[in-house]
């Protein structure tokens, strides 16, 4: 009778090892179907940890809001409403502590508000982009490169963003996907 009890437990922790992470893979992949993508405009570099890996760590240009709202705490949860600028890119619209009824928006961080001049600074929680190790420095070298063209906005990272939650697809020099583009 015990060992029916222990088999059965067995069962069901193998069960919940593989439901745990399918779940945590289909979410992603049910906001990357049918989220709303939006560009981010990026300022990656090269770091390396001994733990993750080769990756890009971005930095984004979106990462303030002017608000006369003084109610911002350093690592405070902070929902951005966005939506695209003429040139396609995603813009903040509002900060808010609240989640918003409607329209697209995404989790970040507050990292810090400035009273001075009334702008509030944010993380967004997509700033890392894994790469294969043998192409995130060619990809460092490239973005630096880019960085130079005279071409304004010819890098970016694509983002899908749906109900609060974002997942990072790819990373664009000149509308290239980066791992194509070092190829070249």
């Amino acid at each position: 009778m015990q060992r029916k009890h222990i088999f059965i437990l067995f069962i069901i922790l193998a069960i919940a090892q593989i439901a745990v992470p399918a779940q945590m893979i289909f979410n992603r992949e049910a906001i990357l179907k049918s989220g709303t993508a939006f560009k981010f405009k990026t300022e990656p570099v090269d770091p390396s940890d001994p733990f993750k890996g080769k990756y890009i760590s971005l930095n984004y240009e979106l990462d303030n809001f002017k608000t006369k709202d003084t109610i911002w705490m350093r690592n405070q949860e902070v929902y951005i409403s966005i939506t695209n600028d003429s040139l396609g890119f995603a813009k903040v619209i509002s900060a808010s502590l609240e989640n918003p009824k409607k329209g697209d928006f995404l989790k970040a961080k507050v990292n810090s508000y400035s009273e001075y001049d009334s702008i509030l600074r944010f993380s967004l929680p997509f700033n890392e982009f894994y790469m294969e190790e043998t192409k995130a420095y060619s990809a460092e070298l490239a973005y630096r490169e880019a960085q130079r063209d005279s071409l304004p906005d010819n890098t970016f990272a694509l983002v899908y963003i749906k109900n609060g939650d974002a997942v990072l697809d790819n990373v664009f020099i000149n509308e290239i996907p980066i791992a194509t583009f070092i190829e070249k």
